[in-house]
């Protein structure tokens, strides 16, 4: 919950302690009566709750400073360290008694009215919480930051949002602000506040792009689709240059099927620098969904997936590969997916699709080759062993297809379909070893398994 300032001050190497509370020591001093002895006294207990305060002996630390305050109760240093050590000890009510005589003695020491809200803190007790951190605002606006979550864990979200207002105009927008703003209009359901307050801050700052896609943004969660439409061409009338608009644009004008001005958006968001790498890929994945409806547009699809440059993971491949494979063009897309696997070598499902796509196009020999060398990387994958056998078959090595086909059966759990598979295949690497039997047994035992399903 803490958001506060950590400024540190090294007194022999150990403690901060604020110098107009702490008295000063002359080391040259001679002690010549008994109010010398005492002071002495109080320095060596002091110190010794440094001391073992520094190696988290807390009880020692706290009893040390207890001897402290016999010896003299109008030292105000001496009840915050004992706050302090009462707090690491989770002994919250004898903390909250040390600090809270430390700020009648101090009562603008911001260091002791930041311990005590620490007390509060741990303790969830968000009403003392909240007196505390009132006091604290007057010392660094920050603050005010907690005062608003503190509103907000007490329920008064009207002094949340009036406190989140205040830093708004003194310190500009914040999207830390913004993400506790948007927690209270999402528990509040007050969707036409938060859209008036982001509607005013177009008004007031209208060369801001974020505002206007928080606003666009919040027009399409509240479906107002026309309101977000205009604000979006707004944005880029505003500012003509801007790709961000773009974003926002691009998916209107495929909702109007203006497929000309939805492209020329899409080639904008995909080619800039500012909108980040996730977003273009949704967008991008939005227009392939988008080309399958309307083949036509399948070149601009394919010029699209060349202008992505931030791909390290082969994203945009993958996803025309997809779309060719749905498209039932399966040369196409295992050309996609294996450009996708250049950018992502150890992506399982990738692999797997390029293999069985192998199968499929009855390219055994790069079926064998690949399955062999997947199964090095994935040596508990039965997909692997079970292409690697359906390949050797094909090419009529039945031998090593038993040999791979066997290994695999053992990594199959809960997969009677899989299960079924691999025993076709041992009922025809055995078949063409002239084996009969063991063929009828393999063949019988797969019917039986897909009879059960």
């Amino acid at each position: 919950m803490k958001q506060k300032l950590k400024i540190v001050f090294f007194f022999f190497g150990m403690l901060c302690i604020p110098q107009t509370n702490y008295a000063q020591i002359d080391y040259n001093k001679i002690n010549q009566d008994d109010l010398g002895d005492v002071e002495d006294l109080q320095q060596e207990y002091f110190f010794e709750a440094l001391k073992q305060k520094g190696i988290e002996n807390y009880d020692r630390a706290a009893k040390a400073l207890l001897k402290c305050i016999e010896l003299d109760d109008s030292k105000s240093v001496y009840y915050y360290e004992l706050g302090k050590n009462y707090n690491k000890l989770k002994n919250f009510g004898a903390a909250e008694d040390a600090l809270k005589d430390a700020v009648k003695m101090e009562p603008d020491n911001e260091w002791y009215l930041d311990e005590l809200y620490e007390v509060y803190a741990q303790q969830d007790d968000y009403d003392k919480a909240i007196k505390v951190v009132k006091q604290l605002v007057q010392y660094h606006p920050d603050y005010k930051e907690d005062l608003a979550t503190l509103y907000i864990k007490t329920k008064n979200y009207k002094n949340a949002l009036k406190v989140l207002d205040e830093m708004d105009a003194e310190l500009g927008i914040s999207m830390t602000r913004d993400v506790i703003r948007n927690q209270i209009y999402e528990i509040t359901g007050k969707k036409e506040e938060q859209i008036e307050n982001l509607e005013d801050r177009v008004e007031g700052n209208p060369d801001d792009e974020t505002n206007y896609l928080a606003l666009i943004y919040r027009y399409s969660e509240n479906n107002e689709k026309d309101k977000a439409f205009e604000t979006a061409k707004k944005l880029l009338e505003v500012k003509p240059n801007s790709q961000l608009a773009h974003l926002a644009l691009y998916k209107f004008y495929v909702e109007e099927n203006n497929a000309e001005e939805a492209i020329a958006s899409m080639k904008i968001v995909i080619q800039s620098p500012q909108i980040k790498p996730e977003a273009k890929m949704m967008v991008l994945s939005d227009f392939v969904n988008f080309v399958s409806e309307n083949p036509e547009y399948e070149a601009d699809l394919i010029e699209v997936t060349a202008l992505v440059t931030e791909d390290k993971k082969g994203t945009s491949s993958l996803e025309v590969a997809q779309y060719y494979l749905k498209k039932g063009d399966k040369d196409k897309a295992l050309s996609y997916y294996q450009k996708a696997l250049e950018k992502d070598s150890d992506n399982f499902g990738i692999t797997r699709n390029i293999l069985l796509l192998h199968i499929d196009l009855k390219d055994y020999e790069k079926a064998q080759t690949m399955s062999a060398s997947a199964l090095n990387k994935y040596p508990s994958q039965p997909i692997f062993y079970l292409v690697n056998g359906v390949a050797l078959n094909e090419l009529k090595k039945p031998k090593e297809a038993i040999e791979t086909l066997e290994m695999g059966l053992d990594y199959i759990i809960d997969d009677t379909k899989m299960q079924a598979d691999f025993y076709k295949q041992l009922s025809i690497a055995h078949t063409q070893l002239n084996n009969t039997n063991k063929a009828k047994t393999f063949i019988d035992k797969a019917q039986q398994l897909e009879s059960s399903n």
